[in-house]
């Protein structure tokens, strides 16, 4: 039986609350009457009743999800607690007011009316004590519900943004790979080994929705070398990963798409193609990513919309992180193309 008491005491000192509003309430219709005796009342009759329902819940299985057991085992259990708090409460009170003398002459604790008025005090009072934590179990269980509901529907969207991008980016490699090979069948080869390298780390991350920084750079790092053996001494690249931000979690495949949009719209419509570096770094409580090229410059490329890979890390992002992020292309100060990508730092 798993108890959150951190929760049970705050529960305890709402209902030590709401007695002591109780016994506030008798004494302000009968003033003539000690405080002291409805006080003991109401705080005994409260805690034990509550006791049983707070606390035996637990005990029905039923309850382990919803925080309240199904059925005529929760009505059972609340009417079992009152009958239970009443007749322990007011015993254990009766004999403290005997014991210290808090009943005044001709007050005595055995008047019928006494009697009615606090049977009655405690149903309702247990009645709506009942409802109350019912309703706050209920509303504890729903959210819940829904905030599992948002983690799936946020784990099955990006897992359907990264099937989406995994054969993207494979097609265009066959492609290249099918090119290679009528002309230069023995770097076909090498570029082929490289292939199985790269799919079978990237089957293995697929299994997960975020990998570290460390192991999205290895990725982009097999992935580059597969275009270098297609673009040969057109392409050279950097990678630069600061130890201290290694492994921090990102979404898989977060950065590959900048690159091939780099490769793509700047590199390959350059004669003499060009550079890409590719690296992280923190800015207060931002972690910032850059991809930058020497290529052709965003005249060769829409800067709205920078086609399928773009849109594809916009929207991972947005799914990840919420509003807390940005994406921008801009031309770089030295020439090129600047894709730079910003969201949370979370050490």
């Amino acid at each position: 039986m798993n108890i959150d008491w951190t929760s049970k005491l705050r529960h305890l000192l709402q209902v030590t609350a709401f007695a002591l509003v109780i016994a506030a309430l008798q004494y302000a219709f009968m003033p003539e009457r000690p405080w002291g005796p409805p006080l003991v009342y109401s705080l005994l009759i409260a805690g034990i009743t509550w006791a049983g329902i707070d606390i035996g819940r637990h005990l029905f299985p039923s309850s382990a999800e919803t925080g309240w057991p199904s059925g005529w085992a929760g009505l059972v259990l609340v009417i079992a607690s009152i009958v239970l708090g009443y007749l322990l409460g007011t015993t254990i009170a009766d004999w403290l007011c005997d014991y210290y003398g808090w009943y005044t002459p001709g007050a005595g604790h055995n008047n019928s009316s006494q009697l009615r008025n606090s049977i009655l005090i405690t149903a309702l009072a247990g009645i709506a004590g009942s409802f109350y934590f019912y309703s706050i179990s209920k509303s504890a269980y729903l959210i819940r519900k829904m905030d599992e509901a948002r983690q799936h529907a946020s784990e099955a969207r990006l897992k359907l943004l990264e099937t989406q991008l995994e054969p993207h980016m494979l097609f265009n490699t066959l492609a290249n790979l099918r090119a290679l090979i009528a002309t230069d069948p023995p770097r076909a080869q090498v570029m082929l080994d490289h292939m199985i390298d790269y799919l079978r780390a990237t089957l293995g991350a697929s299994l997960s929705a975020t990998h570290t920084l460390q192991a999205e750079f290895d990725r982009l790092r097999d992935y580059l070398e597969l275009m270098l053996i297609r673009m040969g001494p057109r392409l050279s690249y950097t990678l630069e990963l600061p130890a201290e931000l290694a492994q921090h979690p990102v979404p898989t495949l977060l950065l590959q798409p900048l690159v091939e949009n780099s490769i793509k719209h700047g590199l390959e419509p350059k004669v003499e193609g060009g550079h890409i570096t590719v690296r992280a770094r923190r800015e207060g409580a931002a972690l910032v990513l850059e991809v930058l090229d020497t290529g052709v410059g965003l005249s060769g490329a829409d800067k709205d919309h920078a086609g399928f890979g773009m849109a594809q890390v916009r929207e991972r992002l947005s799914s990840t992180y919420g509003a807390d992020t940005a994406i921008e292309l801009v031309a770089a100060s030295a020439g090129g193309t600047r894709a730079s990508v910003r969201f949370p730092f979370k050490p």
